[in-house]
C-alpha cells in the first residue's frame, strides 16, 4: 500500500496495465465514446514525462478487481494558470458508492504539491472532461466545485462515400509534402504556433512530440506538411488506434493535430490538407476519419471540418475548478 492513500488504494504501476485496460473497457461500454485503450497503450504511457505515477496516480482495488482510478497530468507551461488535467473513472458495477467524489478529492490533494514544485508562483486549476449528456457526471463535478468551461465535439467522416474524385486541389504558392522524419521539428513549430491561441492548449515540447511520433500510432503515409512561399504553414498529423479499428471492424484514422499558422489562415490550406489526407486514406482502404475540435474554435475549425464532410458524433464538456488562485 502506498503511504498517504486510503485502505484499498495504491498507486498505479506497470503490472496493473491489464486490470486497468479491463476497467477502461467496462467504462467505455457503459458510457460510449472513443476511449479504446489496450494494455500495451497503458504500459507505454508509464514513461510520460508530464506524469508522476508515484504521487499522481491512484487505483481503488476490490481484491483483484480495479474498481476505479485517478490520474493527473501536469502541463508544460502555466500561462497564466497551470491547468492540470485529471482523468478518472469508476467501474459501472461500483458506481453509487461515492468513489467518484473521493477520486476528485484525491486528485486535488495530489495536484497541489506537484504543481508547487513546478509553478509555485502561478495559480492552479484542475480540468476534467465528461460527456455532455451525462447528467450524473456533470452533477458530480458541480458538487465538488467544478464549472463547465468549454465544449469539444467529436466529429466523424465516412471515407467510403462523398469524397471528390481526382487529386486534391492545388493552391498557388503552396507546396504540400509528406511529413517525413526530417520535417518533424518544422511540424512541431507549426503546431505550437497554430494552437497558441486555442483554449487550454499548452506547448508541445520536442520530447513530447518525439514520444508521440515514436508511439506506433503515428501514420506518416497519411500525414502532410504544407509550406507557403517556402515557409512551413500548416500540418496534419494522423494516428490510428489499433484497438478502435478492431472494435469498429475497419480502419479509422484519427486526426490529433491539424493546424495553420495565423499568417496563413483563410487561404484554404487546412481544407487542402484534409482532402489530400482523406483521399490517401480512402485509397488505402480506410473506412472513416475522426477528430476532436473546440466547439468555439477561434479559427472557425468546426465549419472547416463540416465543409469537408465531418459531422458531430458526440460532445464532451471540460469542467474546471480553480484550486489555488
Amino acid at each position: 500500500m502506498t503511504t498517504g492513500l486510503p485502505a484499498g488504494w495504491r498507486r498505479l504501476e506497470p503490472g496493473d496495465a491489464g486490470p486497468w485496460a479491463e476497467l477502461l473497457g467496462a467504462i467505455q461500454r457503459a458510457d460510449g465514446g472513443w476511449q479504446y485503450t489496450t494494455e500495451h497503450d497503458l504500459l507505454a504511457a508509464f514513461g510520460h514525462p508530464q506524469r508522476d505515477y508515484a504521487r499522481g496516480s491512484a487505483g481503488i482495488w476490490d481484491g483483484g478487481t480495479l474498481a476505479g482510478f485517478g490520474l493527473v497530468t501536469l502541463r508544460t507551461s502555466a500561462d497564466p494558470v497551470h491547468e492540470v488535467l485529471y482523468a478518472g473513472g469508476v467501474h459501472p458495477g461500483y458506481r453509487g458508492r461515492g468513489l467518484g467524489t473521493r477520486l476528485l478529492d484525491w486528485a486535488q490533494g495530489a495536484a497541489i504539491p506537484l504543481h508547487q514544485e513546478r509553478f509555485a508562483e502561478r495559480p492552479l486549476a484542475l480540468l476534467a472532461d465528461c460527456p455532455s449528456d451525462s447528467a450524473a457526471a456533470m452533477a458530480l463535478f458541480a458538487a465538488r466545485g467544478y464549472e463547465p468551461a468549454r465544449r469539444f465535439h467529436g466529429m466523424l467522416r465516412d471515407l467510403r462515400t462523398g469524397l471528390p474524385a481526382g487529386p486534391a486541389p492545388v493552391l498557388p504558392g503552396v507546396a504540400i509534402v509528406p511529413l517525413t522524419r526530417d520535417r518533424i521539428e518544422d511540424a512541431r513549430q507549426v503546431r505550437n504556433e497554430a494552437f497558441g491561441d486555442n483554449w487550454g492548449s499548452a506547448e508541445t515540447t520536442a520530447g513530447l512530440w518525439a514520444r508521440f511520433l515514436d508511439s506506433g500510432a503515428w501514420q506518416p503515409e497519411f500525414s502532410f506538411l504544407a509550406s507557403a512561399a517556402g515557409t512551413p504553414a500548416d500540418v496534419i498529423v494522423i494516428a490510428e488506434s489499433a484497438a478502435r479499428s478492431r472494435v469498429i471492424g475497419g480502419r479509422d484514422l484519427h486526426i490529433p493535430v491539424i493546424g495553420t499558422r495565423r499568417a496563413s489562415r483563410g487561404r484554404g490550406i487546412a481544407s487542402a490538407l484534409l482532402a489530400r489526407t482523406m483521399g490517401a486514406a480512402r485509397a488505402a482502404g480506410c473506412g472513416s476519419a475522426s477528430l476532436e475540435v473546440d466547439a468555439d474554435s477561434p479559427a472557425g475549425a468546426v465549419a472547416v471540418y463540416q465543409r469537408a464532410g465531418f459531422t458531430v458524433d458526440h460532445t464532451m464538456v471540460f469542467c474546471r475548478k480553480l484550486v489555488l488562485p
